[in-house]
């Protein structure tokens, strides 16, 4: 059931547990700076658009590693048998151009934030080449078309040399 040599059940679980602790870290830290900038309280000149970049970036950055995990679920959906080849491929995309962050809102984050930011960056990358091979190894497989195909151009040229 091995999709391509580079993709097997033991790595999905691997990057399946990273993207959860991943997740996990950046809401609790986006929450933690969110209440650094005091919520509620009346905003200083400029605080209005700062809180905005952070909400922003927070999205951005939850929503990135989201996506990752759901890639990741339908991958290990189908390794447990409960998805086909088809409705994987149908259905377990990762989005192509998911929007990047921000360089001049990440760069004004604290340490740690910019650090997990560019940390759900890098899991999204990873998965994308993932994708990207998964995807090219099952174009040099061929089409099922084709292979359909190749079969009953065998079996109907072994009948005929058989009479």
């Amino acid at each position: 059931m091995a999709l391509t040599p580079s993709l097997n059940p033991r790595i999905v679980e691997a990057l399946y547990a990273e993207a959860l602790d991943l997740a996990d870290t950046v809401r609790l830290r986006f929450e933690r700076l969110r209440g650094e900038f005091g919520q509620g309280l009346p905003a200083a000149d400029g605080e209005d658009l700062r809180r905005v970049q952070i909400s922003c970036e927070a999205l951005r950055t939850t929503t990135r590693v989201m996506h990752c995990l759901a890639w990741l679920l339908n991958h290990r959906a189908h390794f447990a048998g409960e998805l086909s080849e088809v409705q994987l491929r149908r259905h377990g995309r990762l989005i192509a151009n998911f929007p990047a962050s921000e360089a001049d809102v990440v760069d004004d984050l604290p340490d740690d934030v910019q650090h997990l930011v560019h940390e759900s960056e890098r899991l999204y990358q990873r998965i994308q080449r993932l994708e990207n091979a998964w995807r090219a190894h099952a174009i040099s497989e061929g089409s099922a078309v084709r292979k359909l195909r190749e079969r009953l151009a065998r079996a109907v040229g072994d009948t005929s040399s058989a009479a």
